[in-house]
């Protein structure tokens, strides 16, 4: 039986499947109206881990997070991201991890989420210009100030993650994986054996014409969506996987969550197993 909770840092207790609220709409208006009706319906179906990050926006979608839910219920988790500016004229958005930036970022995330601790703070990527120690450093020096309660990671390679974890505990990778794209499965082994959280983005993708055709029968066979199916894979794969796919219809919300009922058989997993050898 697939495990519906994991301990992120292992006392940090949240339901696997999560919410990713990087889609969601935030200016005025009738869209902004139904992205915070999806927030407060995702907390109302169960879910205690929803992602966000300051280069959503530039932190307009953490200020949409707490328009809809603040005051935070009990066992919500909102997790941030950090590490991604805004520079030169153009404003283009830019990988920077300097230390002041970093630490700056984290003191306006904790404004916008009305936060006194973050719980789990993700770099969002390592910037190559910085050295990973400054950066994981600063991220160290800020959870033993109080304002990080647990540090994660996002788009590391294996020997990314080991110098880091030779810094400081890690608590989280959120890197790109899902049925067909494997790229980073050395990873979630790596995660998976330190008991690290592995939180795949962009969770759901399809691939050939050939992928679609046998996750639409693996669907069709377990009365489900192809996009239930992707995410059932998901959560039998690894113990360690908290996928959190993002929509911003409550329709694709509630589909999305019902994943965790489908019960898929070994002749089904294998199936699916099989379509990385050929995507």
């Amino acid at each position: 039986m697939t495990s519906a909770a994991f301990c992120i840092g292992g006392d940090l207790k949240v339901r696997r499947l999560g919410f990713g609220a990087m889609h969601l709409p935030t200016d005025p208006g009738p869209d902004r109206e139904n992205s915070l009706a999806v927030a407060r319906r995702a907390v109302e179906l169960g879910v205690t881990l929803i992602d966000t990050a300051y280069l959503y926006g530039g932190g307009a979608n953490e200020e949409l997070l707490v328009e809809a839910l603040h005051p935070y219920p009990d066992g919500l988790l909102i997790t941030t991201k950090v590490g991604v500016a805004r520079s030169g004229p153009s404003g283009d958005w830019k990988l920077d991890g300097r230390p002041a930036v970093l630490r700056e970022q984290v003191e306006q995330a904790l404004r916008r989420l009305r936060m006194e601790r973050i719980e789990l703070l993700q770099l969002h990527r390592i910037d190559p210009d910085t050295p990973l120690a400054d950066q994981v450093g600063t991220l160290r020096d800020l959870q033993a100030e109080g304002k990080i309660g647990r540090i994660g990671l996002s788009e590391v390679t294996v020997d990314q993650l080991d110098q880091a974890r030779a810094i400081v505990d890690i608590a989280s990778v959120q890197n790109r994986y899902n049925l067909l794209d494997r790229e980073h499965e050395a990873v979630l082994a790596a995660c998976e054996g330190a008991g690290i959280a592995f939180l795949p983005w962009r969770p759901v993708a399809w691939g050939d014409s050939g992928a679609q055709a046998e996750v639409a029968a693996v669907a069709a066979e377990l009365d489900a969506t192809p996009t239930q199916v992707a995410l059932a894979w998901l959560l039998g794969h690894s113990p360690v996987i908290l996928p959190i796919p993002g929509t911003a219809r409550i329709a694709h919300l509630e589909e999305n969550l019902a994943a965790e009922r489908i019960e898929m058989t070994p002749v089904h997993r294998e199936r699916l197993d099989r379509l990385a050898e050929v995507a």
